[in-house]
């Protein structure tokens, strides 16, 4: 996904604003896609990034040392109230646990007025995230499968309506577009054997007529010769936090 959600993670610090001189959190910070971004533009002493993953707050530590990376999860954040200018989440809201008690705690560490944002995959049955085109041949074959499209605030209009619920005001959505290449259809496909994910883990549970079943499918919606172009989309929302007195 990082030929995904490292553009993203440029589009999405330039949209919130991030300037020198703020103090930023990432939110399920994962590999790092964004807190790299965070860094480059901030400098590691100001950025501090939290993943209930031991293994990802492992590695993040390994790749920013400088920077504050803790275990924790969204619902539940190791930090003061009011401590950072922005807290940021990228492609993290539609896994966690309660959506809304995890914005609400990235608004409870976000000093009043802070910027509260976080963004999610159009993952609408035809919709544009980057996992779109698989569903759709995976629902092709297999029309009983249970595909994405039911995670919290992964269709228009949803994220924004947990941040309401979440108490942020000045809430704004909008949708970023990244665009991602890939060499063939080989090159498209071979992710999606490796077991990483939902995608990975139905791939997983397939024999191996099944398996090549969905592979012909997912060729035929796909250009049959040369290089690959994928546009994919994300819901974003934007908010702020108010006082907690």
């Amino acid at each position: 996904m990082g030929r995904y959600s490292e553009p993203l993670a440029q589009r999405f610090a330039t949209l919130v604003g991030v300037v020198a001189g703020q103090r930023a959190l990432d939110v399920g910070c994962g590999t790092g896609a964004l807190t790299a971004e965070l860094v480059a533009q901030l400098g590691a002493a100001s950025v501090s990034a939290v993943d209930p993953s031991e293994s990802f707050v492992a590695a993040a530590r390994a790749r920013f040392p400088t920077a504050d990376v803790r275990a924790g999860s969204a619902e539940h954040l190791p930090y003061r109230d009011g401590a950072f200018d922005l807290v940021l989440a990228q492609l993290v809201v539609h896994f966690m646990r309660d959506p809304v008690a995890g914005l609400r705690e990235m608004a409870r560490v976000a000093r009043p007025g802070g910027v509260v944002a976080a963004c999610v995959w159009d993952l609408a049955p035809g919709g544009g995230g980057p996992l779109s085109l698989f569903w759709r041949a995976v629902l092709d074959v297999d029309p009983q499968a249970r595909d994405e499209s039911d995670l919290p605030g992964s269709r228009e209009g949803q994220l924004a309506e947990l941040f309401v619920a979440a108490g942020l005001r000045e809430v704004e959505p909008t949708e970023l577009s990244v665009r991602a290449h890939f060499a063939d259809f080989e090159a498209w496909w071979e992710p999606y054997t490796l077991g990483v994910g939902p995608a990975g883990d139905y791939v997983r549970s397939l024999d191996e007529p099944r398996v090549a079943a969905l592979r012909e499918r997912c060729a035929e919606l796909l250009p049959a010769t040369g290089p690959i172009e994928i546009t994919a989309s994300a819901w974003t929302v934007i908010g702020r936090a108010v006082s907690q007195d």
